[in-house]
């Protein structure tokens, strides 16, 4: 990809599910490097947004680009290339429970191995000094062989970074990873994030504006799936907050 290409471009890009319009003609550029903060309501087309990034969901309308390529264009074998340089944190994390840490750190890389080598690693993973490394970049080198379903949620989170770690991604997209955890755990947690991020972009949707601000270079507002704003998030202020959360 040339350096100059965005890593999204969306261009009047929209999402239905029957009659109902998740997204109405979104335009978002966003380039290599930057944090960006998705805020909106609850049903305000965050995670649709998301889905459509990683490719997950389809565009019903309008041009989406990731890394340069129209994912409209791509074949199946082609849209899983591309997936690679994604990684994702969802609420669910994602995670094999009845695995050990370590099967789950090496899953980062299974979309770059064959398919009977991905089987293989299921079984017979080796810990590398890469996974050796992504483990203890998020203080859980000692949870190595642990069964994942032992963990904390805490502790879980910290596995599905060292998983984004050991993937290398360029794009990371993160929905909603802390909504459920206290102040605390919740800026510890995007400081984590922020980590693999600073070699690649991160998209990351939030309720907190003060995380937006503390954590991302700038915030994107969605209503109704609708884009409201789109700013630094030093212009993230009470009115266009309010554009965002008050009722009609």
């Amino acid at each position: 990809m040339n350096p100059a290409t965005p890593v999204i471009r969306m261009d009047c890009v929209g999402r239905r599910f029957g009659r109902h319009r998740a997204l109405d003609g979104v335009d978002l550029t966003v380039h290599a490097g930057e944090r960006v903060a998705l805020l909106g309501a609850s049903g305000a087309g965050k995670s649709t947004l998301l889905s459509l990034l990683n490719g997950s969901l389809m565009a019903s309308e309008g041009v989406l680009e990731v890394f340069g390529q129209a994912l409209a264009d791509l074949s199946p074998n082609a849209l899983r290339k591309l997936q690679c340089g994604i990684g994702t944190v969802s609420q669910r994390l994602d995670l094999i429970e009845q695995v050990r840490v370590l099967h789950n750190v090496t899953a980062g890389r299974l979309g770059t191995w064959s398919a009977p080598r991905a089987l293989v690693s299921l079984v017979r993973s080796r810990a590398d000094d890469d996974v050796h490394s992504a483990l203890h970049s998020v203080g859980m080198a000692w949870s190595m062989h642990e069964r994942t379903e032992r963990l904390s949620g805490g502790e879980r989170q910290r596995v599905a970074i060292a998983r984004l770690l050991v993937q290398r991604p360029g794009l990371i997209l993160a929905d909603e990873p802390v909504s459920s955890l206290d102040p605390a755990r919740a800026a510890e947690t995007l400081e984590l994030l922020r980590a693999p991020a600073r070699d690649s972009t991160l998209i990351i949707s939030l309720h907190q504006p003060e995380l937006a601000r503390q954590h991302c270079t700038r915030a994107v507002g969605l209503r109704e799936g609708r884009l409201v704003f789109d700013v630094p998030v030093a212009d993230l202020d009470t009115a266009r907050l309010a554009a965002l959360y008050t009722l009609r």
